[in-house]
């Protein structure tokens, strides 16, 4: 069989060419820009567009506060998903949800159920993404889920039966798996190479202030009419620390509720509304992806969005040569799709994807750093305790209807500032020490939480110090947490994976978290009701030493590193011919070899 091309490839390749001949011409007559070193001269053959874009990290967001302005709109999606994981909980503990739902309240299976089927709907949604984020783009992308987010939160608002809360649930968690998938995609393609990873880490912040705010809103809703829901009858259910808690079934006066008011529920969970249409509006006003742009060939719109989004005129130097590294990269892409095509037509090129992700020890390795670290991350034990921190801090002594509420308060605050370190540490200190410290770390804390339930759960009112040291311990293990594998989690999957497999191989990354999160939801209420003397504790302790000793045996050192380094880091000399692809697109464009490192 011929493998000579056809000819309309070469008339194409041929115009490619002198398109680029132009591109380049045009980018060595424009004006010089006084942020350009001698480090991107071809003679150097590099070209650090970091340097070139201004501050790194953090404190780049600020020189451009166009982009700062999309991003804060933008992890508006990630604040859905932590704001959703913070009132949940809370809502589990009020009364006059109780009072309206007695079998979620009241039966450990179907609480985890209700907690858990968002998560379910999420891991579908960030599976099912991709494609449609390609076909429309992502801002159309966001704004199609804030639609969908919107319906599933109103059928749980005004549900007035078990059936409308879950479908709504379920709903809602189509468009947070989605917008988990979408939001962090379109926010590295608007951003510059320097603030990249402080992008990440804003997502991670959003996440733990949304926490934050379910928590508190949730705490001062829960008095709306009262704590309780029927102040004159007397508590007939379980004890819990020597004392009788409310039963639905018995303590709620024929009329219903004649204290609590049902607004004390419908209100937070209600309220995520609010957010969500802030979305969906602002996004309206937002730039589409120059790289999306550039993939559907609208490459005249793709410069002109780029040049808005650095602030600078398109014939910028700076400007003119990230967008020939989109082009090179979008080419790469492109070529390396049409050859599986061929090979494989479009259902085999899907499934090839995968393959290659197990086809040798180097990319395996790849895929199980990135899912291990986003299962531990679940594993651990955190989002457990955010679930049901009423729940827990109850457990441990405090009043279920009020101080473990104010309590779960505080918590959402230690787990926003515990954040704030790794915006500053995590591309000084590296990945590995903030994961070995934070898993060391969680496991002492739980194991001292799961010791003092195993001694003194029976008896708290008599031990009101040891329930004191509980509580404290259970604040610095979310400590440990919040600065390691929360953010961690999501930063390492993205920067492992070779340009090729990034896609596929987060995707799966993704829907591991995903699918980890709905197990712990689904199991921990009856873990914590039913598993004896602290074991709860102890099984997340378990997890956190495997932690340690996984990122100390098997996860390599990241921070820093090019793609070509990552590939070193694990091993992997596979990607060789990839790699000189990448470079001959370079060399016609006219870019220096590692123009696309950063990108």
């Amino acid at each position: 069989m011929s493998t000579s091309p056809p000819t309309s490839s070469i008339v194409q390749g041929d115009t490619f060419r002198a398109k680029a001949h132009t591109e380049r011409r045009s980018i060595d007559k424009s004006p010089s820009d006084d942020r350009i070193s001698a480090a991107e001269s071809p003679a150097s053959g590099r070209l650090d567009l970091a340097e070139m874009e201004g501050k790194i990290g953090f404190r780049g967001l600020f020189e451009n506060i166009f982009v700062l302005g999309i991003t804060c709109f933008a992890t508006l999606g990630g604040f859905l998903f932590g704001y959703d994981q913070g009132v949940v909980g809370n809502v589990l503990a009020i009364q006059s949800f109780g009072a309206a739902f007695p079998e979620i309240y009241t039966d450990a299976n179907l609480k985890g159920w209700f907690v858990s089927t968002l998560l379910l709907g999420a891991w579908l949604g960030s599976l099912i993404n991709g494609p449609i984020c390609d076909r429309i783009g992502r801002r159309r992308n966001i704004m199609v889920n804030v639609i969908i987010f919107l319906l599933g939160s109103s059928l749980q608002t005004g549900a007035t039966a078990p059936s409308y809360l879950f479908g709504g649930r379920a709903v809602s968690g189509l468009a947070v798996g989605a917008l988990t998938h979408v939001v962090p995609m379109y926010l590295a393609e608007i951003s510059s190479a320097n603030v990249r990873g402080s992008l990440v880490a804003l997502q991670q912040l959003s996440i733990t202030i949304g926490i934050l705010i379910s928590y508190w809103i949730a705490y001062g809703t829960s008095h709306i009419g009262g704590t309780r829901c029927a102040p004159g009858v007397p508590y007939t259910g379980p004890l819990l620390n020597g004392q009788p808690t409310f039963d639905p079934y018995n303590d709620v006066p024929a009329g219903g509720c004649t204290g609590q008011s049902q607004a004390s529920w419908r209100i937070p969970v209600g309220l995520q509304l609010v957010p969500a249409i802030c979305l969906g509006i602002g996004m309206i006003f937002m730039p589409y992806s120059p790289r999306w742009l550039m993939e559907q060939g609208r490459e005249t719109e793709a410069l002109a969005t780029l040049s808005r989004l650095r602030r600078r005129p398109e014939d910028a130097r700076s400007v003119q040569l990230e967008f020939l590294e989109i082009k090179a990269e979008v080419r790469y892409a492109a070529e390396a799709r049409g050859a599986k095509e061929g090979q494989h037509g479009r259902v085999g090129r899907a499934l090839a994807n995968y393959m290659a992700l197990v086809s040798s020890w180097p990319k395996f390795k790849r895929l199980a750093v990135g899912c291990l670290v986003m299962f531990y991350q679940q594993f651990m034990g955190c989002n457990a305790i955010i679930y049901y921190a009423p729940t827990i801090f109850g457990q441990l002594g405090l009043d279920p209807t009020t101080t473990s509420l104010l309590a779960t308060g505080v918590y959402g605050i230690v787990n926003t500032l515990s954040t704030l370190p790794a915006v500053v540490l995590l591309d000084s200190t590296g990945r590995r020490p903030l994961l070995m410290s934070g898993a060391i770390g969680c496991f002492a804390a739980l194991v001292v939480v799961g010791s003092l339930v195993a001694a003194f759960s029976d008896d708290w009112p008599n031990h009101m110090t040891a329930g004191r040291a509980a509580i404290a311990f259970v604040f610095i293990y979310d400590v440990n947490f919040s600065y390691s594998y929360a953010p961690i989690g999501w930063v390492l999957p993205s920067e492992i994976f070779p340009l090729e497999l990034r896609s596929t191989g987060i995707s799966i990354t993704t829907s591991c978290t995903w699918m980890s999160n709905f197990v712990i939801g689904l199991v921990s209420p009856t873990m914590l009701a039913q598993i004896p003397n602290g074991g709860t504790y102890f099984f997340f302790a378990a997890f956190s030493l495997c932690a340690f000793f996984t990122t100390l045996f098997f996860i390599p050192e990241t921070r820093g590193k090019t793609l070509e380094e990552m590939d070193s880091a694990f091993g992997d000399n596979s990607t060789d011919v990839e790699r000189e692809r990448m470079e001959a697109i370079c060399r016609e464009l006219g870019l220096p070899a590692k123009a696309l490192a950063s990108v």
